[in-house]
């Protein structure tokens, strides 16, 4: 069953067109000129009880008006959505009670209150029993390590201390649906590191359907084995991680370490030199020569350290969205879903063939 389904999604923004100049501003508030701009187009998925989601684009791109859509923050101009079975707009007390988001941007903390005030009043909106709360609250204070946070008011709190309180003060009432926009904003890395870890156990425990916002791909890369890549308000790429991988990183990168300097004529046989130091190296090989390759490099050159990555994430992503600028975000969305859909149907006749 769906948690979260979506289907031809879209919303408008009417945008002032101002002239400029005193004469412009003038005539602008005679005529009140606008212009409609289409934040979401067209975007339809489902996601299933229990699913943890990356969700990525470019600032801009649609991520933030489609979560405010699927919280009841925002109307849709034409679509359908719903989460949990409810029309998220109407705002309904069954939805909001198993519901909760996380924005990086906007807070559900009083301002000049302790954190553990906030929590106190979420106990009693949305009624949780004493016993109950003391438990859940304790456990993410520690989790989270709160302790030394949770009485100091709000609005002393750094932006890393604060977000952690938020994501602590969304999670009390264990809610069915998740929506995480920059979980790790302002995290240094060892905290990063600890929430994510938190966010993952957490969803294994109570099978939380979560979606994720991140420009932090490290997020991305532990937390999701499904992503959706959302650009210019259009729906890309909907699948595994593994697939867009595999779609546009047809390369691995080989990192080599020599006993003595290494020359470029040495090393160009074996694939594209991304960067030559003296003894220090990395090529971009082919993924289906790089165990030949690596055989012979070994066998010919003076190497003694050697190490076969993955291109990394943040650069294939990238690289999506730079398809998409250069095709048209609908041409490229469509390029990318069919290609998808070419690879499941490839699996499906594999499958089929292999069975007697």
């Amino acid at each position: 069953m769906n948690a979260i389904q979506t289907r031809g999604l879209c919303k408008d923004y009417q945008v002032p067109v101002k002239r400029p100049g005193l004469m412009g501003a003038f005539r602008h508030f005679l005529d009140g000129r606008t212009r409609t701009v289409r934040a979401v187009r067209d975007v339809s998925f489902d996601i299933g009880k229990g699913e943890l989601v990356g969700f990525l684009g470019p600032n801009g791109a649609g991520k933030t008006t489609t979560l405010k859509m699927l919280s009841g923050l925002l109307y849709p101009t034409s679509g359908e959505v719903t989460v949990l079975g409810r029309v998220p707009s109407k705002r309904e007390n069954d939805f909001l009670r198993r519901f909760s988001m996380v924005m990086g941007q906007r807070t559900q903390l009083w301002w000049d209150l302790p954190a553990r005030e906030t929590f106190t009043l979420n106990q009693k909106i949305y009624s949780i029993p004493e016993r109950e709360f003391a438990r859940r609250r304790d456990e993410v204070i520690a989790l989270l390590e709160l302790e030394e946070l949770v009485d100091r008011p709000v609005k002393k709190l750094s932006l890393g201390e604060r977000m952690k309180a938020e994501l602590a003060c969304a999670i009390l009432h264990e809610p069915e649906v998740l929506l995480l926009d920059e979980p790790t904003l302002g995290l240094d890395i060892v905290m990063q590191e600890k929430l994510r870890r938190f966010i993952l156990d957490y969803q294994r425990r109570t099978q939380c359907t979560i979606l994720l916002t991140s420009h932090n791909m490290d997020d991305v890369e532990e937390l999701c084995q499904r992503v959706m890549v959302i650009n210019d308000g259009q729906l890309l790429y909907d699948g595994s991680l593994e697939k867009i991988v595999r779609s546009y990183a047809p390369d691995k990168l080989v990192v080599l370490g020599a006993a003595r300097k290494l020359e470029a004529g040495q090393l160009s046989p074996y694939g594209e030199i991304v960067s030559l130091d003296g003894t220090s190296a990395k090529l971009l090989v082919p993924r289906q020569k790089v165990s030949q390759a690596v055989g012979e490099i070994l066998s010919r050159l003076p190497i003694v350290d050697l190490a076969v990555e993955e291109m990394p994430v943040d650069h294939i992503i990238r690289k999506v969205f730079l398809k998409a600028a250069s095709s048209g975000s609908g041409a490229a969305g469509r390029g990318l879903l069919e290609e998808e859909d070419g690879e499941e149907r490839k699996e499906k006749d594999l499958h089929e063939r292999s069975v007697p």
